[in-house]
């Protein structure tokens, strides 16, 4: 799916707009870390008086108000408590997870008061997993590295507070390590090769797999019926989990 039509979809308007809700009227600075696009930096630009739109590669756009820049989440070129608003939206669940500790202190530390997170919620990320035609491979889906819940996020952030947080979407899509395992032998078929996030063992551009032979096939089927025995037990749960965090007082 092309960014625009994305953009466009039902399900990310609902999630733009409820960070949108959650995020603080107004303010002299803010960041958005991950900016690709700028879409969400336009969106914060109505309200702060100034936004650096950050990502690894220069964001390419203009907006008055708004500064791009390029820098690693994990070393922020700004001095301590530098914007009033750090946001980062669909970011975290990239990070390699040896990493995530570290670029939570960085999105903490240039923080004068408000820290707003949007990611996945508790996302079952050995579901739709791909396996590269290079290495060989296993991939978690879009490249999400990690999962998330409300507590695991409160205690990325010590010395902040949860202010409010929100639930968007519905999600109960989930597989059981025997399903898991029946799909890689399978060459996980039915994995999100779409996806712009090359190979996380090799970097090299994840692409469809091979036709199957007759056992990975019957692999298949057998994985299918796994997670459907299991679909009735589930339950489900917000699709994205949006906390604004505050500074506490010292």
């Amino acid at each position: 799916m092309e960014l625009t039509d994305y953009r466009n979809s039902d399900s990310e308007q609902a999630r733009i707009a409820d960070l949108m809700r959650m995020a603080p009227a107004v303010g002299a600075s803010a960041l958005d870390v991950g900016a690709r696009d700028g879409y969400l930096s336009k969106l914060l630009a109505k309200r702060f008086e100034q936004v650096t739109a950050l990502d690894l590669t220069l964001p390419e756009f203009d907006f008055p108000r708004v500064t791009c820049v390029q820098g690693d989440i994990t070393a922020l070129q700004f001095a301590d408590a530098s914007f009033d608003l750090v946001f980062c939206a669909e970011v975290l669940e990239h990070i390699p997870s040896n990493l995530l500790a570290t670029a939570c202190r960085e999105l903490a530390r240039v923080s004068k008061n408000h820290v707003l997170i949007g990611v996945p919620y508790r996302q079952d990320i050995r579901l739709g997993r791909t396996t590269c035609g290079h290495c060989g491979g296993i991939n978690p889906p879009w490249g999400h590295v990690n999962t998330f819940d409300e507590h695991r996020l409160a205690g990325l952030f010590p010395g902040f507070t949860v202010a409010s947080q929100s639930f968007v979407g519905t999600n109960a899509a989930a597989t059981n390590n025997l399903s898991t395992w029946l799909m890689d032998l399978a060459g996980n078929p039915y994995g999100t090769y779409v996806q712009d996030e090359p190979c996380i063992h090799c970097d090299h551009k994840l692409l469809p797999p091979p036709e199957r032979r007759l056992w990975q096939k019957i692999a298949t089927k057998l994985a299918f019926a796994g997670t459907r025995l299991q679909k009735p037990f589930l339950k489900p749960h917000g699709n994205w989990i949006h906390i604004l965090l505050t500074r506490q007082a010292p």
